[in-house]
């Protein structure tokens, strides 16, 4: 059985990690270099650098902010916000990104995901997918929007559709944000976790929700568990620590890295 990803996210706006509830009500989290520090040496398997307000005001990411996290680090580093063309993605790379995500530029641009695959490889293309549950079908069962601009529009364009676009397109992962979910504390949306996943052969790493160890668990867990978990709050408020969380689910029987 391959072995799950405890991953950290560090949300950046303004040069500082953030956090908020349902992509709103945003409050600091510490400075992303000593956060970046304290992840690597706990543990963590990789660590995701999003500036989430890079989209929305239209800036450039802070590449100067992104050498420094990357100088902290020795796993890898996936970066994110604001990247719209190869261009960025070079960018990124050489300020120490191992991969990218791209959100707004893909739904916007969706051939950018091949452009980014044939100059670097799938497995450095991340799909970041901001999901909201947007009803019920006919069937009575859920469906979901992707949304773009730091969850601030919405496409109206199906989720799991998207999805199953971008990989086709050149996407090797995907970033799977519960908007419903994000900074609620009340676990990951394994519905349209399983949903995406089941969709798509590429990994898929569940994102927005986490409030407890027995939370990270159940979303890893089993047949239908995700490929890795993303937590931030949890970590940043000192609520828990990589070590922790991986002697948690080890003990559910989920594989871990050491």
């Amino acid at each position: 059985m391959q072995a799950k990803r405890i991953i950290p996210c560090l949300d950046v706006d303004d040069g500082r990690v953030v956090k908020g509830v349902k992509f709103k009500g945003i409050r600091d989290a510490g400075d992303p270099a000593e956060l970046a520090r304290r992840y690597n040496e706990q543990g963590a398997d990789e660590l995701t650098f999003l500036d989430i307000g890079a989209s929305y005001k239209s800036r450039a990411i802070l590449m100067d902010l992104v050498r420094k996290v990357a100088k902290e680090v020795f796993i890898p580093l996936c970066v994110g916000g604001g990247i719209r063309s190869v261009d960025d993605m070079r960018e990124a790379m050489n300020a120490g990104a191992d991969k990218v995500s791209v959100c707004t530029s893909a739904l916007t641009n969706p051939p950018l995901l091949y452009d980014m695959a044939r100059a670097y490889g799938n497995q450095c293309v991340v799909l970041s997918l901001d999901a909201k549950r947007a009803g019920l079908d006919k069937d009575g069962r859920p469906f979901w929007h992707a949304y773009a601009k730091g969850g601030r529009e919405d496409t109206g364009r199906d989720a799991i559709a998207w999805a199953v676009e971008a990989v086709e397109r050149g996407a090797g992962e995907i970033l799977l944000n519960s908007i419903d979910s994000d900074g609620t504390g009340g676990g990951y949306d394994k519905e349209l976790t399983r949903a995406v996943m089941a969709a798509v052969p590429v990994p898929v790493i569940a994102s927005g929700g986490a409030g407890s160890l027995e939370q990270i668990a159940h979303i890893l867990e089993g047949d239908e568990g995700a490929d890795a978990a993303l937590v931030a709050s949890m970590l940043h408020f000192g609520q828990t620590s990589i070590q922790e969380i991986k002697k948690h689910i080890e003990s559910k029987g989920v594989v871990v890295r050491w």
